[in-house]
């Protein structure tokens, strides 16, 4: 189906121009998203969405659109059709042709589709490195070439997802997921300090597996080295990712040769689904 977009206030027509093509959104990427998958009808997790996309332009210096009223504008959307799968995207507007922004209002599109969830995750290590010291670390923002061209490198080996060492050559994130690694009796998950972003599906993992009592944690800053793919590749360990999309899913395939699922992480996995249909708009842990 043709994607539901409502801007500027209204719902609009599929095909109509919505953005100004001095929108720094559109010309320098200046930006912030957030992707949300929709459940039995419900936007999920939606107020955790909006208190990151709200971090995210804090850390950008964007203006960010009222949340009431982005509420209604994902409303709007869920009304008009079918969605699976919502994208919140704000912009700082138009602005001169450099990277300096204009005085305008922000630009707020919501767009609906109805999207078929990825049922498999197939892997590379992508030969680049995530900058974990960058002005926009764990920022979830438009500027996502380079994610663009790490995915088009793992469609040239036949996978849909590239997995990412930091500077220090530490396991960091998924091009669009964080990563979960079964070893030695427990679930760890790359520190933020690595540079990964604060993926919500990540967080509510690691809490709704320790309610679940299943050991799992956040690893130490350096602990997990990018070479513990290898001991995935020799099945003395286990890969998962996590996404707004695929939820808390296994890596079939790493670098072109498939791995076991993890049994641990398959428990993380019920874990999660589990919790998810019960409480489809956890709140939003509290900041100390």
């Amino acid at each position: 189906m043709n994607p539901i977009v409502w801007a500027g206030g209204t719902l609009r027509e599929p095909g109509e121009p919505v953005v100004a093509a001095t929108d720094h959104g559109f010309t320098v990427g200046d930006g912030v998203f957030e992707t949300l998958a929709v459940r039995d009808g419900v936007p999920f997790a939606l107020s955790r969405h909006l208190a990151r996309l709200a971090y995210s332009a804090d850390r950008m210096g964007l203006g960010m659109p009222d949340g009431a009223a982005v509420r209604e504008a994902i409303a709007a959307v869920m009304g008009a059709g079918v969605v699976t799968r919502l994208r919140v995207t704000v912009t700082s507007g138009a602005g001169p042709m450099g990277s300096a922004r204009g005085d305008g209002a922000p630009t707020l599109i919501v767009t609906g589709v109805d999207a078929p969830r990825p049922h498999t995750c197939r892997a590379v290590r992508a030969p680049w490195k995530r900058n974990e010291r960058s002005a926009l670390a764990g920022v979830k923002t438009t500027s996502y070439a380079e994610n663009v061209v790490m995915v088009e490198y793992a469609r040239s080996k036949g996978a849909d997802e590239a997995i990412i060492a930091n500077t220090f050559g530490n396991l960091c994130e998924g091009t669009a997921t964080n990563v979960f690694v079964e070893r030695g009796g427990e679930v760890v998950t790359p520190p933020l300090a690595s540079g990964c972003l604060a993926g919500i599906t990540r967080g509510l993992a690691l809490e709704w597996g320790v309610r679940a009592a299943l050991p799992m944690r956040v690893a130490a800053p350096g602990e997990l080295a990018m070479s513990v793919l290898d001991e995935v590749l020799a099945g003395e360990a286990h890969l998962a990712v996590t996404s707004s999309t695929r939820g808390v899913q296994h890596v079939s395939s790493l670098d072109g040769e498939d791995i076991a699922a993890g049994p641990l992480l398959r428990k993380v996995s019920a874990a999660y689904e589990l919790a998810a249909e019960r409480n489809p708009d956890p709140a939003v842990p509290s900041r100390r």
